[in-house]
């Protein structure tokens, strides 16, 4: 009886092989309405298997997992990953404006979770006329999709010649939409959000790159700025968004900025910002209110004795937020405004600043300043889920918070964790001495900005 079920399984698996081995895939066809490719996948289907296999494969790292003590074969998920981005690297240059959006979904889930530096290296030219081709012919919706990509690029790229290269050919494109006021607003949002990240991460030794980025940026946000009357502009919908979003940027590239820039910067939009904690918009303010508390914390690393020289009336105005229980606001608004407006305020008044733990595996980063929350923030808001995984694995990220090389550990590590005092001690410093020859750097410009 055993040889007889043992025979018929055997005839069974040869029937399974003979007709897999058959199987072709390219017989599947659908038409192009049907958004289906020549490899008769659809682009739904195709997004929906690449984000599978990118959720389990940021999973996988190279530490062996408690209790079973199998490590997760981290070559063949990448492996795998590849092959989906190279079919979706494709559908880049298809007619179809969904089999494009579609693809560039799936990238920016593929860029945002995985670590490809190797793999983009030989493809960035290839990829960057796909992004500036969606992004100049494209439509809106598009549009955004391509700028949030083109940030996910040049983050992969790093800092280095690629980085930059990336970033000068990118430039002029996600500029020209920016200030373009009849593009749509969420391009041009994400476009502010895009020129912001790749002209930081590709820290250039050429002032012209940043002067004109922040250029760009400012003349954007500067429109919230108050009338000659003291007044604060009507906008129309979703603008303060955009606002915001420039504002952000803006921000983020001022801790590039050597001492003869930020005292420029201090002298020119401290006034504006206070004025503009005047805004309806509650997410513009707390932007405004971060701003605000960034740009103090250059200053005081300037001249520990820097104070705004109406600082009285904006202590009062912050006091106002901080305290603010309008029922005419959402009540999750207010709470955060609330927040927010507290520690920008007991910053201003006392150097105060509320310590974040931000934990990666068995590593940890400390936000312990507004400049470090800044760059964070940034960071986080582009990978989105994906920003621990980059912490652990990602050179740049892990250079610019002071982590050192990526780990490589085993079971035993986890036995011989350093004390979290340590830790902190030791990313403070490394932060501060990275940001320090940045400036010392840039500092060879001051006569140029």
């Amino acid at each position: 009886m055993g040889n007889r079920w043992t025979f018929v399984c055997l005839c069974v698996y040869v029937c399974l092989r003979e007709a897999t081995l058959n199987f072709d895939p390219n017989q599947t066809s659908v038409s192009e309405n049907g958004a289906r490719g020549e490899s008769g996948v659809s682009d739904d289907d195709l997004a929906s298997d690449v984000l599978s296999h990118y959720s389990s494969a940021s999973e996988s790292a190279s530490v062996i997992e408690e209790g079973t003590g199998e490590v997760v074969d981290e070559q063949t998920a990448q492996e795998e990953t590849e092959d989906k981005l190279k079919q979706c690297i494709d559908n880049l240059m298809e007619k179809s404006a969904k089999t494009r959006l579609a693809a560039l979904e799936s990238l920016r889930l593929g860029f945002s979770s995985r670590v490809l530096y190797e793999f983009l290296l030989e493809r960035r030219f290839t990829i960057s006329d796909c992004l500036e081709r969606s992004l100049r012919k494209g439509g809106g919706e598009e549009q955004a999709a391509a700028a949030t990509v083109c940030a996910l690029l040049c983050m992969q790229l790093g800092g280095g010649v690629e980085g930059e290269e990336g970033f000068k050919m990118l430039r002029p494109i996600l500029s020209s939409i920016l200030i373009d006021s009849c593009a749509s607003l969420s391009a041009r949002q994400n476009c502010a959000r895009a020129l912001g990240m790749c002209c930081y991460v590709s820290a250039s030794d050429d002032a012209e790159d940043l002067l004109k980025s922040l250029g760009h940026l400012e003349n954007v946000f500067m429109g919230a700025y108050p009338l000659g009357d003291g007044t604060l502009p009507s906008v129309k919908a979703g603008t303060p968004a955009l606002h915001s979003a420039a504002l952000q940027s803006w921000a983020l590239l001022c801790t590039l900025c050597p001492a003869s820039r930020i005292n420029t910067i201090l002298n020119h939009h401290l006034p504006h910002l206070h004025a503009c904690l005047e805004s309806s918009e509650v997410n513009f303010r707390i932007a405004v209110g971060e701003t605000i508390a960034l740009l103090y914390e250059l200053g005081r690393d300037i001249d520990q004795e820097f104070e705004y020289e109406d600082c009285d009336a904006l202590c009062d105005s912050l006091k106002s937020l901080a305290t603010d229980g309008n029922k005419h606001r959402a009540k999750n608004d207010r709470r955060k405004q609330r927040s927010i407006f507290r520690e920008v305020l007991h910053y201003i008044e006392n150097e105060d600043f509320t310590e974040e733990k931000i934990q990666f595996g068995i590593e940890a980063i400390y936000i312990d300043g507004w400049m470090r929350r800044k760059i964070y923030d940034a960071f986080k808001e582009v990978l989105e889920s994906g920003v621990r995984h980059h912490l652990q694995f990602n050179p740049l990220l892990r250079d610019i918070f002071g982590l050192g090389p990526p780990l490589i550990l085993d079971a035993s590590v986890k036995a011989s964790r350093i004390s979290r005092t340590e830790r902190h001690l030791f990313n403070s410093a490394a932060f501060k001495a990275r940001t320090k020859l940045r400036n010392k750097v840039r500092d060879k410009r001051a006569d140029v900005m």
